[in-house]
């Protein structure tokens, strides 16, 4: 049990997930409300809340003492301590904080499957650093160089999840816009950018697909979304929506599946991926 619950190979942030579930689980088995705990424990209901759904990292003290009110065996508990401290470990995005307010890096960087469909952008994982840097001198108009400079870092840290042992796989779909879009880039920067993601769409864990403005309608007009699976079953898949008011994880089972629906019927109307490379080579030759 502490192996499971306690793994290295994952994020603080994946961590605290699994402990918030643990957490839920271990209440249930004990048959007492979230009102009859937070009575005990002298919290309010909001605080047992956000740390059974890790908004909050739990201390390893009050796990202890959760654990021992809901009657856990010892070494379940000790797992779910051991957990708990390393949940509040902080990991490379921290010094970006400023940067990726949401947790959304965290999980990025422990997944094992990423899906993600853009309308209007290449995504952050597959941008050139121009791009990047166009990109947020764009959202960012009246923004100091020094913060466009560390913006645009922190968009290349992340791409360092390709670079480890065994890097996700991850698929994109892209909607043709994307591609014109680039290709009114100026300074070189969009052919640019459309030639990296040809060769990065020939390493074997990245697939990348386009689909045709010419299919009409489809379900991505509704937006740009993510959707993450991790390595261990127990750990949920989470989709992802961001937009000028910010972010939103979508955690529930149905809500996933009406995003993984979306993803399939986006696949049948995307050309595959040898079709999608001659799709870019071809509109550079035509730039």
């Amino acid at each position: 049990m502490t192996d499971r619950l306690s793994s290295k190979n994952h994020s603080p942030t994946v961590r605290r997930r699994r402990l918030a579930a643990a957490l839920r689980e271990a209440r249930a088995r004990s048959g007492l409300s979230r009102e009859e705990v937070a009575g005990h424990m002298e919290w309010s209901t909001s605080k047992l809340y956000r740390l059974e759904y890790g908004r909050t990292a739990a201390s390893w003290r009050d796990v202890r003492d959760l654990c021992e009110l809901y009657g856990v065996p010892s070494p379940e508990k000790d797992g779910l301590i051991q957990l708990a401290r390393e949940s509040r470990q902080r990991g490379w995005w921290s010094e970006y904080q400023d940067i990726f307010p949401s947790n959304f890096v965290a999980l990025e960087t422990d997944a094992s499957i990423i899906r993600s469909y853009e309308s209007e952008l290449v995504p952050g994982l597959l941008q050139t650093e121009d791009y990047a840097r166009a990109l947020n001198r764009t959202f960012r108009p009246t923004a100091p160089d020094e913060e466009i400079e560390r913006r645009t870092s922190a968009r290349m840290a992340r791409q360092g999840i390709f670079d480890r042992d065994h890097p996700p796989e991850f698929t994109c779909i892209l909607s043709e816009a994307v591609i014109q879009r680039c290709l009114a880039v100026g300074n070189g920067i969009g052919p640019a950018q459309l030639k990296a993601l040809i060769s990065a769409s020939e390493r074997p864990n990245i697939t990348l697909r386009i689909v045709p403005l010419d299919v009409g309608l489809h379900p991505g007009m509704d937006g740009a979304f993510v959707i993450i699976g991790f390595p261990d079953p127990q750990d949920r898949d989470i989709a992802y929506v961001e937009g000028l008011m910010g972010s939103v994880f979508v955690e529930s089972v149905d809500g996933v599946r009406r995003y993984r629906l979306a993803w399939d019927q986006l696949s049948g109307y995307a050309l595959s991926a040898a079709e999608s490379r001659d799709f870019i080579r071809a509109a550079l030759k035509r730039s």
